[in-house]
C-alpha cells in the first residue's frame, strides 16, 4: 500500500474531475491517497512525509501552465526530487494524435524541458471544450485556436476529449513510479 497526493490546479474544474477520477482509482486499487488543490497546499501546508507519490497535474491555459502551481513545484523541487512523482496535464490541442504525448505537445515539452523540477514521469490528457460554461473572452479566444486548429467553433459545444480509461489506467502506472 502506498501514501499518495494527489495535487492538482484547475482553471474550469476538468482539470479538478481528472485529479478526482486518479485519486479515487489509487484508493480502488488499495492505496492510501489524498487530493488537494495547489491553492490549499500553499496556503494550508503540507505533510511531505506522509506521502511516498506525489501526482500533480495543472492545465495548459493559453499556452501556459499556472504561475502558482509552477512556483510551488520548484519551492519544493529538493522534495520532491525525492519522491517518486509523475505531472500530468491537461490540454484542448492534445485532442489530436501527434499532440497527446508529453513529447508531442510543445507548451508541456518546453515545461518538462525548461522548468527545475523534473519530474520522473509525464502524461498527457485531452481537455474538454464547454462553451456554454465559460466567460465571453475565454469563449472568443478558445474559439478563435479552435478555428485555426480545425475544432469545434459552434458557442453551445460541449465536447469531453478526455479517455476516461486512460486517466484510470495512468493512476495505476503512477503506483509503479520508484523515487
Amino acid at each position: 500500500m502506498k501514501s499518495v497526493l494527489v495535487l492538482y490546479y484547475s482553471h474550469g474544474g476538468h482539470t479538478a474531475r481528472i485529479a478526482r477520477r486518479i485519486w479515487e482509482t489509487v484508493i480502488a486499487e488499495g492505496n492510501q491517497a489524498d487530493l488537494m488543490s495547489v491553492m490549499e497546499a500553499d496556503r494550508e501546508g503540507l505533510d511531505w512525509n506522509k506521502y511516498e507519490l506525489v501526482i500533480i497535474g495543472c492545465p495548459v491555459i493559453y499556452g501556459k501552465f499556472n504561475r502558482q502551481l509552477v512556483a510551488f513545484v520548484n519551492r519544493y523541487k529538493a522534495i520532491l526530487d525525492a519522491k517518486a512523482t509523475s505531472f500530468f496535464s491537461v490540454s484542448l490541442v492534445a485532442r489530436t494524435p501527434a499532440k497527446c504525448t508529453p513529447e508531442g505537445n510543445v507548451y508541456t515539452r518546453k515545461f518538462l524541458e525548461n522548468n527545475p523540477w523534473k519530474p520522473k514521469d509525464a502524461h498527457l490528457f485531452a481537455g474538454k471544450v464547454d462553451y456554454p460554461n465559460w466567460g465571453w473572452l475565454d469563449t472568443k479566444a478558445i474559439q478563435m485556436i479552435m478555428k485555426m486548429t480545425k475544432g469545434p467553433v459552434e458557442p453551445t459545444a460541449i465536447i469531453d476529449y478526455t479517455d476516461w480509461e486512460d486517466v484510470k489506467e495512468y493512476a495505476r502506472h503512477c503506483l509503479t513510479i520508484q523515487a
